[in-house]
């Protein structure tokens, strides 16, 4: 049976050359999953509203979201898949097997240990987060917080099956987990509430994780993955202490930017009923670009990234940075703009029926227009951080993460009382800038040169060309909107497309006039994969070259 699946060539999946075509893997699947993540949001909203179920439901999220980004992300990220790629590439294969059981048997007895542990102090921990909440709603934030606690167990169990996939460079088997992921709460918001009321979306929940864990496991078998159950013996091994001394200062790291959201959590909390759902749903709206261009790249190049500084490779090192991050802002920058001046629009067809109202609607699009602001520098995070983790660097991540805190703290302290939920959104937004910029210059620090150049030249000529397609939407939507009504799906639907299309129109005849690299990168990248040409065009001197 098992000979007959290896050779199922979908399973046994080949690695992934090139940075641009796992980027492009990685962003189709994430296409797929943002638009089901979408479409679970525009189940939930119309369903529940903005209001104490899609609160109760959202704070549920926060402890197990936060034991997963600790214990799971932290040793993955910044420690796993570095270790794990730098055996592989110097053919220490069973070593790296041997290093991924030992960290999936600590994984396994540490997040299990722990989360009984949680679920027992659930309602004293909930008091805490969610100080706002009360009665029934209390009740229903720890019922959710208890059954959700299984996700970060398989979560966990998947993730470092992720992180084998990526360090194999097998990014289209990876990248289809998150859709199983969304389909199981989808299901869950479908189908489990007509029987067990909003209970049913914690354990869509649960589904999901499972769904996303099995999706994963035949391609990682098929590896050459054997689980040998070590955690004593695990404790001795060299490596697996290395990647537990990397995996502090990164776990320290995201414990900082959860408390960012933790924070969020306990203010809005203390809001108007509904404030947590609607600051949900315009970072989940803003995420989507989010996850397909900023955290897609970063993850394609990361193995590239970890290989060049195990071979100490410093010109290939940052080449490759420098050519990811200018990828990255060709697709963001315009993307924010668009979505900027289209922010009602967007709500509006993301989420707009049942009882999402209107108002939920102006509210939820004024706080995207705020995140939205911040998107390039959250987009350009992964990739800074990723930068960092390849060099086995986790501390300067830390350090900087802790000053942006602050920042946060800071700015939510001032603005709060003023302004509500549009403070927390100022706050996150501005965080989010202090964070990377401070990467950048510490990046540039350390190498002492990160194609600086380069970089500024492209960033300029991207942002006017991204201002002139913003106009040109701008402009589109007035022209459309003036011929009558927008009270109904097609006719916003409608604007949405001219605007949007005659913005990215603009943006492309924009990017050719002002001769933006990356933008004749692409065209002649999708002219390869559609037409099948063989010549490409070298980044730096323009020479034509065969293949």
């Amino acid at each position: 049976m098992i000979k007959r699946l290896a050779k199922n060539k979908f399973l046994n999946e080949k690695p992934t050359q090139s940075i641009a075509a796992a980027a492009f893997i990685i962003s189709l699947a994430g296409i797929a999953s943002r638009v089901l993540g979408l479409l679970r949001d525009r189940i939930l909203a119309g369903q529940f509203g903005a209001g104490d179920t899609l609160d109760a439901y959202y704070a549920a999220f926060r402890i197990p979201d936060l034991i997963y980004n600790l214990v799971i992300i932290g040793a993955l990220s910044a420690a796993f898949i570095p270790v794990f790629t730098q055996l592989i590439t110097e053919k220490r294969e069973e070593d790296g097997w041997k290093l991924s059981s030992g960290i999936l048997s600590l994984q396994i007895c540490i997040t299990g240990i722990l989360l009984v542990i949680l679920a027992i102090f659930t309602p004293q921990l909930m008091h805490l987060v969610t100080p706002g909440f009360s009665g029934e709603k209390m009740d229903l934030t720890i019922t959710l917080t208890r059954i959700m606690f299984l996700s970060p167990f398989l979560l966990g169990i998947s993730g470092i099956f992720g992180g084998i996939l990526v360090s194999f460079k097998k990014f289209l088997i990876y990248s289809l987990a998150p859709i199983f992921y969304n389909i199981g709460i989808i299901i869950g918001a479908v189908y489990f509430v007509k029987f067990w009321g909003p209970i049913g979306l914690a354990w869509g929940v649960v589904l999901g994780a499972v769904m996303h864990m099995l999706v994963q496991y035949p391609s990682v078998k098929f590896s050459g993955f054997h689980f040998r159950p070590a955690f004593f013996d695990a404790l001795k091994d060299a490596t697996v202490r290395r990647v537990l001394k990397l995996m502090i200062p990164r776990t320290l790291t995201i414990a900082v930017t959860q408390i960012n959201f933790m924070i969020i959590t306990i203010f809005a909390s203390t809001l108007a009923a509904g404030s947590l759902a609607v600051f949900n749903f315009a970072n989940n709206i803003q995420s989507a670009p989010l996850g397909l261009f900023g955290i897609s790249f970063a993850i394609a190049v990361f193995p590239s990234l970890s290989a060049y500084a195990a071979q100490k490779n410093k010109e290939e090192f940052i080449s490759a940075f420098s050519r990811t991050f200018r990828q990255i802002l060709f697709f963001i920058i315009p993307v924010s703009v668009f979505i900027f001046v289209l922010r009602a629009q967007t709500v509006r067809l993301a989420l707009g029926s049942g009882k999402f109202d209107w108002n939920d609607t102006i509210l939820t699009f004024q706080i995207l227009g705020l995140l939205t602001m911040s998107l390039l520098a959250q987009a350009l995070l992964p990739l800074l951080t990723r930068a960092f983790y390849a060099l086995q660097n986790t501390k300067t991540p830390l350090y900087v993460a802790l000053i942006s805190e602050a920042v946060n703290l800071l700015t939510v302290a001032l603005m709060i009382g003023k302004y509500g939920i549009f403070g927390l959104a100022i706050a996150f937004s501005l965080s989010s800038f202090v964070n990377a910029i401070l990467l950048f210059f510490f990046l540039r620090k350390k190498l002492s040169s990160i194609d600086g150049k380069t970089i500024l030249d492209s960033t300029v000529r991207i942002i006017i060309a991204s201002l002139i397609g913003g106009g040109v939407a701008q402009i589109a939507k007035y022209v459309v909107g003036s011929r009558g009504e927008l009270d109904t799906f097609l006719a916003v639907l409608r604007q949405f497309m001219i605007a949007g299309i005659s913005g990215a129109i603009a943006f492309a005849a924009a990017s050719y006039f002002l001769r933006v690299k990356e933008f004749f990168q692409f065209k002649e990248s999708i002219t390869r994969k559609l037409f099948g040409a063989k010549k490409v065009i070298q980044e730096d001197t323009g020479e034509v070259t065969g293949i």
